[in-house]
């Protein structure tokens, strides 16, 4: 008997070890081990941070060359990089990197090929290309000189521009020998425009934004125009030149009303530009509102001036005035961080 039981206990032992190895089988089958990515802690989603930029990117004005010929700025959203202005000056450069961010009717500046490096110090960004520079077709000549100019100086860090070619300094550019200054910045101009100056030497540059329009975009185009010396306000010739419009031969547009007038003189304090208008201002009379296509020509213009740091409107010396989206305009507008984002 004692025998028997212990055949017994040692079935039922058995029995149950089996048991346990086929639950224990089971779990691992229905609760495996989980697979781990370390991709999955890269942000690859494109999350933005507190300036509304993707953290893996970097928003760059690039001057680039529109349809009809005008240098104009679109901002992109680049790679993340420290070499900021290198990496823009490389993406000026034809089938190279920009060509899958090209926009439609837009074209690269420098010729196929071509390398650059990038040297800052005390404000002044020394661009050294290769020999690959003289290759851009002649009449490309002043658009290469402005879209290199104008895409380094939006940089903070950079307010002047020297250029080289293999290591030696250009005193002239190595196709139609256009002579360069020893420092390039934007008061050089942008898409000069002298049609209206007779006499050169009495004028001076102001830098205003004018609408174009491709395909369903419109965007703004920096021209370059020579004013009289006899308007010694800059910021009257600002306003004056919006108001008065594009060349009538040029692809351009304004949207200001021409008989739109200051009806004072404008005052300047702390960086602020204090401009008082007529009614002809309004984009609606009703709802006193003064529309996008005319505020930000306005601020990105005189903005473009040495001081200035923001617009303050007002309309017969009263605030009472809306922007397009319903915002009172009580308060100075500043220039916007980017210029030509895509989301006119």
């Amino acid at each position: 008997m004692k025998l028997i039981k212990k055949l017994i206990w040692i079935a039922v032992i058995a029995f149950l070890l089996s048991a346990c190895s086929q639950l224990g089988g089971e779990k691992e089958n229905i609760d495996p081990p989980q697979k781990v990515s370390y991709e999955d802690d890269l942000d690859v989603t494109g999350e933005k941070n507190a300036d509304g930029e993707k953290a893996n990117e970097v928003k760059t004005e690039l001057y680039l060359i529109d349809k009809n010929g005008y240098v104009v700025p679109k901002t992109l959203g680049l790679p993340n990089t420290k070499s900021v202005a290198k990496q823009a000056l490389e993406y000026l450069v034809k089938g190279g990197p920009v060509t899958e961010y090209l926009p439609n009717d837009f074209r690269a500046v420098l010729p196929e090929g071509t390398e650059v490096s990038v040297d800052v110090k005390d404000g002044v960004a020394t661009a050294d290309f290769s020999k690959e520079f003289a290759e851009y077709a002649p009449e490309d000549e002043m658009k290469v000189l402005q879209s290199i100019t104008w895409t380094l100086t939006q940089f903070d860090s950079i307010k002047q521009v020297k250029l080289k070619m293999n290591g030696k300094n250009l005193k002239e550019m190595p196709v139609n020998g256009t002579p360069i200054k020893d420092m390039l910045t934007r008061k050089d101009g942008i898409n000069i425009d002298s049609s209206t100056a007779v006499d050169i030497t009495n004028t001076y540059p102001v830098t205003v934004y004018y609408l174009a329009q491709s395909n369903e975009e419109r965007y703004y185009v920096p021209v370059t125009k020579r004013v009289s010396n006899k308007n010694d306000n800059p910021v009257t010739a600002v306003v004056k030149e919006l108001i008065k419009g594009p060349n009538m031969t040029s692809d351009l547009y304004s949207l200001f009303m021409p008989d739109v007038e200051l009806v004072e003189e404008p005052k300047m304090e702390n960086g602020i530009v204090k401009l008082n208008f007529n009614e002809n201002i309004y984009g609606s009379y009703d709802q006193k509102l003064v529309s996008k296509q005319v505020l930000e020509p306005l601020v990105l213009s005189l903005t473009e001036q040495e001081g200035v740091e923001g617009v303050a409107i007002q309309v017969n010396g009263k605030t009472d005035i809306v922007n397009q989206d319903g915002k009172p305009l009580t308060e100075p507008v500043t220039r916007p961080e980017h210029v030509n984002t895509g989301s006119f």
